[in-house]
């Protein structure tokens, strides 16, 4: 049962005592200059207060306050009853003012800090030992100490609300207002929450337990939206800290602010080229990808991409695996598009597509490791799913299982089918030739109805560049999982589908595998299938 203590009103009198202790000092000097000048009085630590003092402004040792010296290494500072105590105690409650006056407590209104770059170090690489000195201590207790107490004690962890706080101080003779101490707080708790969960991610990680006992998921807010999938949903991006390129962490160079759908759309379009090492081009509508080629220079590899689906290109996102240079950005300026992404983008590109005011333009600076595990997280009512990425398979793993040998060309074109349709939402069809897409059947419920729309695709894309002939022929056809019937084969077959790449694993194997060699295809089995939902 939790201890009952007398109603008392929220503090209202003016900031007196503050205790600063910080690793960022961006913004330092100025704050705690304003506080001086308000005739606050300043208590710090160890590099802290050393900056504070180095420009002139008075401060106080907290081992001075404290009477207690700094100890194992600065692992013991600020863990002493007159910081706790000048935090927690209750302003207005006889009671703690009398135990804090015989204790010689004296109350501390303002705590600012922010925590040991724990999260940077991990980030950098940094080994066992320097991450665990990089776990903060008293400053996570300090923290919740002045939040718990907020009716009283204002706490400031970001130094982004230095500026709120000098305000509120300036508008109300050094006070703050309740309603911004509760704000802070719940920053604060919202602070040393994510700090928390990024120190267990990272406990578990090097004890090797992919799914430990408890998961912690954090995230700090980067973009609130318009609205969210449509428009009467809201939205927001929060970033994770993951140190993978990508969307999340993406400068953007010019265009209009970006949507929930084009963060979306964005990221499928990028996890997606960085799984080549050949230079490529992917084009995404709506998550699914509508053109993927692979080319002898990025224009050429964006042309090809473009002539799989010209139709859906449109509005779309396109990404590449490499830098983003003048020629290619011509090309791209013809069409309108919703946002371009690239490891990099040259200054002649960036000329170029200037022209385009609304056109999203994005650089990552690199590219994510599709190679490297990782999480991903799915909401569900009263739950999330958690599962490691899906990693791809190598030639190695395929297993030939009719009585026609694949060529050489063909096994190269289903290797990067295969990688394709791991990124088209389920049942999913792709058709390549020449190592680019020439079809893609997505999200249908029957793979027949997925196979006969890619093979459609195929038929447009070649009417669309003036030939007589689908693109489908002579093709090699990709299915996420396996062909439950011959049909689906049957299907791909009649649409002129030389080889195909399928998981295997149906208990009618035998009848597909039969209908493969009737019907003169090389068929490979993965042992692995790629479910998108």
């Amino acid at each position: 049962m939790s201890n009952s203590v007398p109603f008392v009103p929220a503090y209202t009198g003016p900031i007196r005592r503050a205790l600063i202790s910080v690793s960022d000092k961006t913004g330092l000097i100025g704050f705690a200059r304003f506080l001086a000048d308000a005739g606050v009085e300043i208590l710090s630590t160890g590099g802290s207060a050393k900056a504070i003092a180095g420009a002139g402004i008075p401060v106080k040792e907290v081992s001075d306050f404290t009477g207690f010296p700094e100890m194992l290494d600065g692992r013991v500072k600020t863990l002493h009853p007159k910081v706790h105590g000048g935090l927690l105690g209750i302003r207005g409650n006889a009671d703690h003012e009398a135990a804090m006056s015989e204790h010689g407590i004296q109350p501390i209104d303002l705590l600012v800090v922010n925590l040991y770059p724990f999260e940077e170090t991990v980030a950098k690489g940094a080994g066992f030992d320097e991450c665990v000195e990089n776990i903060d201590i008293g400053g996570p207790a300090m923290i919740r100490a002045a939040s718990k107490n907020h009716a009283a004690v204002t706490v400031v962890v970001d130094v982004a609300d230095y500026d709120v706080v000098k305000a509120e101080m300036q508008a109300n003779n050094g006070a703050t207002s309740l309603e911004l101490r509760r704000r802070l707080a719940a920053t604060a708790y919202a602070r040393t929450g994510c700090y928390d969960a990024a120190i267990s991610a990272w406990f578990a990680g090097q004890l090797g337990e992919t799914f430990p006992r408890r998961m912690a998921f954090a995230g700090e807010l980067k973009q609130e939206m318009r609205y969210g999938e449509n428009p009467h949903q809201v939205a927001a991006l929060y970033a994770t800290g993951e140190n993978r390129p990508g969307i999340a962490a993406a400068e953007q160079l010019q265009g209009k602010e970006l949507s929930y759908n084009n963060f979306n759309d964005t990221d499928a379009a990028f996890e997606l080229v960085a799984e080549f090492d050949e230079t490529a081009c992917v084009i995404v509508k709506h998550a699914n990808p509508c053109g993927v080629a692979l080319g002898s220079s990025l224009k050429d590899a964006y042309l090809r991409a473009y002539s799989c689906d010209t139709e859906s290109a449109f509005g779309g996102i396109v990404a590449f695996n490499r830098t983003l240079d003048g020629e290619t950005a011509e090309e791209l300026s013809k069409l309108f598009l919703e946002v371009i992404i690239a490891p990099e983008i040259s200054d002649d590109a960036r000329k170029v597509l200037e022209t385009k005011k609304n056109l999203r333009v994005l650089r990552t600076g690199g590219l994510p490791d599709t190679k490297v595990g990782g999480l991903m997280v799915k909401n569900i009512a009263g739950g999330l799913l958690v599962q490691s990425r899906d990693n791809l398979l190598t030639a190695a793993d395929l297993k030939v299982v009719t009585k026609r040998q694949p060529t050489g060309q063909e096994l190269k074109d289903m290797l990067f089918a295969f990688t394709v349709g791991k990124h088209v939402k389920s049942n999913a069809i792709v058709y390549v030739r020449n190592q680019m897409t020439v079809g893609v059947g997505a999200g249908q419920m029957s793979r027949v109805n997925s196979s006969r729309i890619a093979a459609f695709r195929a038929e447009q894309a070649a009417k669309a560049a003036g030939d007589a002939e689908s693109w489908a022929k002579g093709s090699v056809v990709s299915s996420d999982a396996f062909f439950p019937f011959a049909d689906g084969l049957l299907a791909a077959a009649e649409a002129g589908a030389t080889a195909v790449i399928q998981p295997g694993g149906s208990i009618r194997d035998e009848d597909v595998i039969k209908a493969a060699d009737d019907a003169g295809l090389a068929m490979v089995f993965t042992g692995m299938r790629h479910f998108r939902h």
